[in-house]
């Protein structure tokens, strides 16, 4: 039997299976998941809703920007993400990761204005757990208790949920997955 792999080589394997993916495969799987996660009474009933825009062909949610609701996005400052409103057509900038970004003087949002948050992953699996990048971005923000009650939905393709991932102490659970074949609520916490 094989030793599992580390978070190191599991991000390494999956990030090359997801840029391998053929633009026209990586736009289909992005559409299909595009339209499970708007058949979801949590996304249908958000008012603001914090996402990401797509990098190294992470799922692109783009085509949700134009209407729904509110959208944040953030920008990445120190070791912190910070949230700012955004409208499609507005003006984006590259971040320091290369990541677009808002502006900087765009319009903060605080977690008391916030519905659900779609956080980016490299891999989650049924747990609630997810496989990012490495940062800590985001298990840093989900453990602080002003955004632990709102709504977290991670979005990775089929391929990258798995049954299980490897955790660390500090790893932060999400509320559920979407996938462009499956959309699951983790109910065991």
């Amino acid at each position: 039997m094989n030793p599992p792999l580390s978070k190191t080589s599991l991000r390494k394997q999956l990030l090359s299976k997801r840029r391998s993916l053929a633009h026209a495969v990586w736009r289909e799987k992005s559409d299909r998941l595009v339209q499970r996660l708007q058949s979801s009474s949590v996304f249908r009933e958000a008012k603001t809703i914090l996402a990401y825009f797509s990098f190294r062909q992470e799922p692109d949610l783009s085509p949700l920007f134009t209407d729904h609701c509110k959208w944040g996005f953030p920008r990445c400052v120190e070791q912190s993400l910070v949230w700012h409103l955004w409208q499609f057509g507005q003006p984006l900038q590259k971040g320091i990761y290369g990541i677009e970004e808002p502006l900087t003087d765009a319009p903060q949002l605080i977690p008391t204005e916030v519905d659900l948050i779609l956080v980016p992953a490299v891999a989650c699996d049924r747990f609630g757990y997810r496989l990012g990048y490495g940062g800590g971005f985001y298990d840093r923000m989900l453990a602080d208790p002003q955004w632990q009650n709102i709504p977290s939905i991670g979005i990775v393709f089929d391929f990258a949920f798995l049954p299980h991932l490897p955790i660390e102490s500090w790893d932060q659970p999400l509320d559920g997955i979407c996938t462009e074949n499956e959309f699951l609520m983790i109910t065991s916490r």
